[in-house]
């Protein structure tokens, strides 16, 4: 789906690389699903008297977070939002236990790590469940402490660089030295607005079809050519030896 120019010059160019979680790390609720999720807020909603705060199109969403944010719009900052985004949390941690790894993405994310790239997570997760899932693949140092995730401000969410923009500051980080991995147009959004280098990934067809049409100039449906790549790159670009010299 990407030329092997392109990229080259993304991963050789890239000396911190900030993530997206659900999707890029893992796919988290592949055994949990997220219309599932959402369905259950609004049914938690509907049990306290308050389904009429969702238009019918809010109510039949398949994305927990636009059913969060929608509540979000009409009560900001209240203690139903806060307690809505922790029932969030306490499904996501759910999944995270039935959570699919994303192929090649463990591997690429120790290899980066093991040749001195630094690594963030900058997701619309909660970072309790980020921390859960890395924790359990073994992953976590390669993160910490660069894990940033939902707030209560919900209106940081991206497309908000928010996070990107707090990982590069606290990473102390330029941004045209970086390269931002996401799945849905929203990041990509974020990753202009950040000014970051933004690398797709596409499971399907559909998903491609989206990124491409936001405006994702390099679009992978796999990671397997960005860790061959790292591995090929010269010694004194990667700081270790390649086998491919």
């Amino acid at each position: 789906m990407a030329d092997t120019e392109q990229l080259g010059r993304l991963v050789s160019d890239a000396r911190f690389v900030l993530w997206d979680f659900d999707g890029p790390i893992c796919r988290l609720f592949a055994g949990h699903t997220a219309e599932g999720v959402a369905a259950d807020l609004v049914d938690w909603l509907g049990s306290r008297g308050l389904r009429g705060l969702l238009t019918e199109t809010e109510r039949e969403s398949p994305d927990p977070h636009a059913v969060l944010r929608a509540v979000d719009r009409r009560h900001p900052r209240s203690d139903l939002v806060e307690e809505l985004e922790e029932r969030l949390t306490q499904e996501e941690l759910r999944a995270a236990a039935s959570a699919m790894p994303t192929a090649y993405a463990d591997p690429l994310i120790r290899t980066w790590t093991a040749v001195g790239v630094r690594l963030a997570v900058a997701t619309n997760n909660s970072p309790r469940v980020v921390r859960a899932y890395l924790a359990d693949r073994g992953l976590l140092p390669c993160f910490t402490p660069h894990i940033y995730g939902r707030t209560q401000e919900l209106r940081l969410l991206k497309p908000d660089p928010h996070t990107l923009v707090r990982a590069l500051s606290a990473m102390g980080a330029e941004p045209t030295a970086s390269l931002f991995i996401g799945d849905s147009p929203s990041d990509c959004e974020a990753a202009r607005r950040a000014r970051v280098p933004f690398l797709g990934y596409a499971r399907n067809e559909r998903k491609s079809k989206l990124l491409r049409e936001a405006g994702a100039d390099v679009v992978v449906d796999s990671f397997e050519p960005l860790l061959r790549l790292l591995w090929c790159l010269p010694t004194d670009v990667r700081g270790i030896q390649s086998p491919c010299e």
